[in-house]
């Protein structure tokens, strides 16, 4: 696979199958990801890969606080700006319409959104999860590493024949994550990422991409 593939191919898959993804696949894809860009090369990611048991365990308790309804995890970050401004705030509203549209979800049905939603703490089924942690004493450059790395990761997925679907859901149970990782209390969680490979009979609506001429300037003699 090419990286325009790699790229163009890639999306949020929100439906895998229960195949074993091998360890060796994770640590060579894992390895080679080490290599993404970072700032004088501080390389300030922190990732946690789950599997088997300890991804079932997690998975289980924070099914449980679903079902007593407990309250998520005050943020540690904010995950959107309070006012988000055009034309974001409408790219963010055609992506809801979209996901809980190809669903059958009408705008209105707050609960069934909420049941939808939940799938993110089930990993959509996949059988690996891997949890990205920064230290909190980083600043917009390193969280923007982080980025990249995750993209590289993600596209390192690809090319192995696996998917992901990057999740900041999982912020909202970071303290159910830290339980299973013991993660050192200097780390923020990111994110999670279910990783496996695709279940081809779960539908999917794939989200379009603004037009060129909406995010890109060229400054040029041509």
């Amino acid at each position: 696979m090419d990286v325009y593939e790699a790229v163009t191919s890639r999306r949020a898959v929100r439906g895998f199958t229960d195949r074993h993804v091998p360890r060796e696949v994770l640590e060579r894809v894992l390895s080679a990801a080490a290599w993404a860009p970072s700032a004088s090369n501080i390389q300030p990611w922190h990732a946690y890969v789950l599997t088997g048991a300890p991804l079932a365990e997690l998975k289980k308790r924070v099914g449980e606080r679903l079902a007593t309804g407990d309250p998520w995890d005050e943020p540690e970050y904010e995950q959107y700006p309070s006012a988000l401004k055009s034309p974001y705030c409408e790219r963010r509203s055609a992506f809801g319409a979209q996901r809980y549209g190809a669903l059958g979800i009408a705008r209105e049905d707050l609960e069934a959104r909420q049941r939808a939603a939940s799938a993110n703490w089930d990993c959509f089924g996949a059988p690996a999860a891997l949890f990205c942690y920064i230290d909190r004493d980083m600043g917009p450059a390193q969280w923007s590493d982080v980025g990249m790395y995750l993209q590289t990761v993600m596209l390192l997925l690809r090319a192995e024949g696996l998917h992901s679907c990057p999740q900041m859901a999982w912020a909202k149970y970071r303290r159910t994550v830290a339980e299973v990782l013991s993660p050192p209390d200097e780390l923020i969680l990111f994110c999670g990422m279910s990783i496996g490979f695709e279940d081809v009979t779960v539908d999917h609506a794939r989200t379009g991409r603004a037009p060129l001429d909406e995010t890109v300037t060229f400054v040029d003699g041509y």
